[in-house]
């Protein structure tokens, strides 16, 4: 064999072995699990995002740019109308009327909604590789300390906080930002040294009374929750370990407080003031990103946890032809459109085409089955019961099997979604809003609505005597989903109480 062909032979080997080394690396990028970033606002309304409202008095610019760079959606639900509710069916996959929270919101003193026992999205990415944190609201109890007369001490360690429900780290407050104490926790302890007494606040400023750190001062939050998450972004990405970041921020909801950069930006009122602030708080988060330089392989969400608060001032906002609910009816804690039908946008580069947009019904319990599909592995029966894999949308490869979603009010009535057809199981809003369930029942309005929302989005005209039938299976369809305790397929579950369908 002469030196031409020994050389060629060596040639062809190193091509071969160059060709092996593309091809296992690029297994290897495509299998590598993304960090996971969920950005919750509090109390947005969908059309304050301009991306998905052409009339939105609101340039919310960094919103957008994800929306520009990945996928939006136009039919998102959060599966409740107030906060607490939809936090636990972020984190859970679980609809939360399956709990002892019936209606209404979780006060910062009160027991933990979510079990010890119960697998959360954090402590599913956790036990597969991943740091997790969650900074900002938590809203979901956290289990105070008591002195020895079994009085709550807010100086003693927590017992039942994120820590323990799948987190590594946490830095943020108990609930809402008008609910006291009003204290920043990090990990199981507050941070002040010293508490006063801060006294009640009005307007859209609003607070109530309670115990205040020394360290805590209403209007540095958001800027300071942002910071701790740029922070942890800057950290986490320098680890070998993909990182789950879950930030909750406080803001558009009251106190709605911008700070003097934003003051008069919107040209209407505090509130759009302060959705421009939570739009350049994104932009920081995006950018934390960027400089990381881990963009390509890092998904981002976006999303509000219900719809925007009647303490935006409508009327006022409506002066200026702005209206945060777009074109649905209703607001925050109504069963209406208006009350859960959120901003949800999702960023992922070289997975989700950019600027697209998906018109399928989906919900936020979803986000579960989602990151367990990404990093491929298998929810237990007794988990995410009410958890769709969005991946088939996301990649536009596949099918998204969730068939119908159900809603829930402020005061505790449902809804079922099916396709273009809504049923509603209330006389009025189920929440604050027009009628409410009193004034609903003095008009002796029916106790069933259905609507055609396909033709109908504003949610006038009720169908419900002209399609008994269809009123009779959907009412089947969700008993049934009650019952079993999942809306998913799989074995029976429990809920943890006795759950009513008719309330009214």
């Amino acid at each position: 064999m002469n030196t031409k062909t020994i050389n060629n032979i060596i040639l062809m080997k190193q091509i071969l072995v160059l060709f092996f080394i593309l091809i296992v690396s690029n297994i290897s990028a495509q299998n590598k699990k993304p960090n996971i970033i969920y950005i919750l606002a509090d109390d947005m309304g969908y059309g304050d995002v301009s991306a998905l409202n052409n009339n939105s008095k609101l340039n919310t610019i960094h919103i957008d740019a994800l929306a520009n760079a990945g996928m939006k959606f136009t039919d998102a639900h959060s599966n409740s109308a107030l906060c607490t509710p939809t936090r636990y069916g972020i984190l859970t996959g679980r609809y939360a009327w399956r709990t002892s929270l019936q209606n209404g919101v979780l006060w910062s003193n009160d027991t933990p909604l979510i079990a010890k026992n119960r697998m959360t999205v954090a402590s599913l990415l956790k036990e597969n590789g991943y740091q997790t944190a969650c900074i900002g609201k938590w809203h979901l109890g956290v289990g105070w300390g008591e002195d020895k007369a079994g009085k709550i001490d807010y100086t003693l360690p927590i017992a039942d906080g994120p820590t323990t429900k799948g987190f590594d780290y946490f830095f943020g407050i108990t609930a809402s930002l008008d609910i006291p104490p009003y204290v920043y926790i990090k990990n199981n302890h507050i941070t002040a040294t010293r508490l006063d007494t801060i006294g009640a606040t009005t307007g859209q400023g609003f607070w109530r009374e309670g115990p205040i750190g020394k360290d805590f001062k209403h209007i540095e939050v958001l800027p300071t929750l942002t910071d701790k998450a740029t922070e942890y972004i800057a950290t986490a990405s320098k680890s070998a370990s993909p990182f789950f970041l879950y930030f909750a921020m406080t803001a558009p909801h009251t106190p709605m407080l911008p700070t003097k950069d934003f003051l008069g930006k919107s040209g209407m009122n505090a509130y759009g003031d302060f959705v421009l602030m939570v739009d350049a708080m994104v932009g920081k988060i995006t950018k934390a990103v960027h400089d990381a330089g881990i963009e390509d392989n890092t998904l981002i969400i976006f999303a509000s946890d219900n719809g925007c608060s009647p303490m935006a001032n409508f009327k006022e906002l409506a002066k200026y032809g702005h209206n945060p609910s777009y074109v649905f009816r209703g607001a925050k804690s109504d069963v209406f459109e208006g009350g859960h039908r959120i901003p949800f946008i999702v960023s992922w580069p070289g997975k989700i085409k950019p600027a697209s947009e998906c018109d399928t019904t989906v919900c936020l319990t979803d986000f579960m089955a989602t990151c367990a599909s990404i990093i491929h592995k298998t929810l237990p029966a007794n988990a995410a019961e009410d958890s769709y894999d969005l991946m088939p949308l996301l990649t536009q490869k596949g099918a998204y099997h969730r068939a119908d979603v159900i809603m829930h009010s402020g005061d505790g009535f449902f809804a079922i979604r099916e396709g273009q057809w809504k049923l509603e199981f209330c006389s009025g809003s189920g929440g604050w809003g027009y009628p409410t369930q009193k004034l609903a029942k003095e008009l002796k309005l029916p106790t069933l609505q259905l609507y055609n929302i396909k033709n109908d989005i504003g949610e006038t005209k009720n169908l419900e005597e002209k399609y008994p039938a269809l009123v009779k299976m959907l009412t089947s369809k969700i008993n049934k989903m009650i019952d079993e305790g999942r809306s998913t397929p799989g074995p029976v579950q429990k809920n943890d109480v006795k759950v009513l369908l008719n309330k009214n």
